[in-house]
């Protein structure tokens, strides 16, 4: 693969975690109780993700790794907030699939322009101020903020193009995108001169264009890992229309036929899907054929018989190509819109740890609970759903923490805090 293309990267985010809330009381001449005035902690910073359309490649993560979010401030007395975390934005290319590391399922497919929140900040914690009741008027204790959340992801590039040039080394397609569009990919009369993927705008007519996509020639064995279409193949998923471009001169002793059928084996077992993406079959280099049109000739049956669309064409002598942009743009407007990869990823289900694992403290008739366990537990069960809430007490119950409380002698009406939750504990 060429040194200056990634399309591939593995990074590390971790959003801010929130600041601790504060412990405060009012202290003013004249004034005999002030009452707790202790502010909230920041809320960490976010990991957001947007699409950049400067960027072609993910070389910009191949030596950075990690990226992590500004952590939210503690709170102060004077009932004072503490800032909120710096939020941190991760630029990537149109069309960068992001995929959780562990399970490889997609959690979001950069396609618009719609940042995307990949790691959310955790909140700030509760300042004494909020602890206050007319039994408990001077709380010396606040919450502590959550932590931010943290995943491994996979960055996974494929590109969005309307048309797919596919065909083996060197049979002209960097050639016909230099004609049919604005672009300038290297070209030479040898293989591999393509190492990655060159998009160019064909315009049509006015009103008219598509994104046409010269993909790195594909071997036998490509799918398998061989040569470098394995690398690239990806950025033909999103293909409407594949362009399959065919050798019939002969000037390398290959036969047209055997060529485009291994094409489409490895298009096959790479993805049976994209197998049966609309094709067009473009006999190229007709210009070099002279009077032996035999290898035309075959390959156009063979073609015609399986149904496909053919057309003669020589990129270098402009021939055919005008005929061959009109019809891809008439398939086009039939065609679906360009692929959308749905997300599929979903946030593991924590595990129940024991109550050994937790930390509990008590004020009066305040108990606050946590643990990192619990932290998790928090972010996955829905407070407003019964079912969910059911979840949360079994799980709490079998865990050994209304146990651990009772043994150091909480009563019913004190009330629980874990986090940001509180409730009022009954036997």
């Amino acid at each position: 693969m060429a040194a200056s293309f990634v399309d591939t990267a593995t990074i590390k985010v971790s959003a801010g975690n929130g600041g601790n809330g504060a412990v405060a009381f009012h202290r003013e001449k004249y004034v005999a109780s002030g009452g707790p005035d202790g502010g909230d902690g920041g809320r960490g910073g976010d990991i957001i993700a947007v699409v950049d359309e400067h960027m072609s490649t993910l070389m910009d993560f191949r030596y950075k790794r990690k990226y992590a979010a500004g952590n939210g401030m503690d709170g102060q007395g004077k009932r004072c907030s503490g800032r909120d975390g710096e939020s941190l934005t991760i630029r990537v290319p149109r069309g960068t699939l992001i995929r959780d590391k562990a399970t490889g399922a997609i959690i979001h497919d950069m396609s618009d322009n719609t940042p995307f929140v990949l790691a959310r900040g955790g909140n700030g914690g509760w300042g004494n101020k909020h602890f206050a009741t007319p039994t408990r008027q001077t709380p010396r204790f606040a919450k502590p903020g959550l932590p931010g959340e943290s995943l491994e992801v996979i960055l996974e590039l494929k590109l969005l193009a309307d048309v797919g040039l596919i065909g083996f080394p060197n049979v002209g397609k960097s050639t016909l995108l230099s004609v049919v569009s604005k672009a300038h990919p290297k070209i030479a009369n040898y293989h591999f001169t393509t190492l990655f993927p060159n998009l160019g705008v064909v315009y049509v007519d006015e009103g008219v264009s598509f994104i046409m996509a010269d993909i790195p020639g594909i071997i036998e064995g490509a799918s398998e890992g061989a040569g470098l279409g394995h690398d690239f193949l990806r950025h033909i998923d999103r293909c409407r229309l594949l362009i399959h471009l065919v050798d019939v001169s002969g000037s390398e002793g290959r036969d047209p036929v055997e060529d485009f059928e291994a094409i489409n084996r490895e298009l096959a077992e790479y993805s049976p899907e994209l197998a049966r993406r609309t094709q067009i079959v473009v006999a190229n280099k007709c210009d070099l054929l002279g009077e032996e049109r035999e290898n035309l000739e075959r390959l156009k049956k063979h073609v015609d018989d399986k149904g496909y669309q053919f057309f003669e064409m020589s990129a270098v002598a402009h021939s055919g190509t005008q005929e061959l942009v009109h019809a891809a743009a008439e398939l086009l407007s039939k065609l679906p819109p360009v692929i959308r990869y749905e997300a599929d990823y979903v946030p593991p289900v924590p595990e129940a740890g024991t109550s050994e694992e937790l930390t509990i403290n008590h004020y009066d008739d305040y108990w606050s609970v946590e643990g990192p366990w619990l932290e998790r537990l928090l972010m996955s069960v829905n407070f407003g759903d019964y079912e969910s809430r059911m979840y949360f007490d079994r799980v709490l119950r079998s865990a050994g923490v209304f146990e651990r409380l009772e043994a150091l002698g909480i009563k019913d009406g004190d009330t629980v805090g874990i986090y940001e939750l509180e409730f009022e504990y009954q036997s």
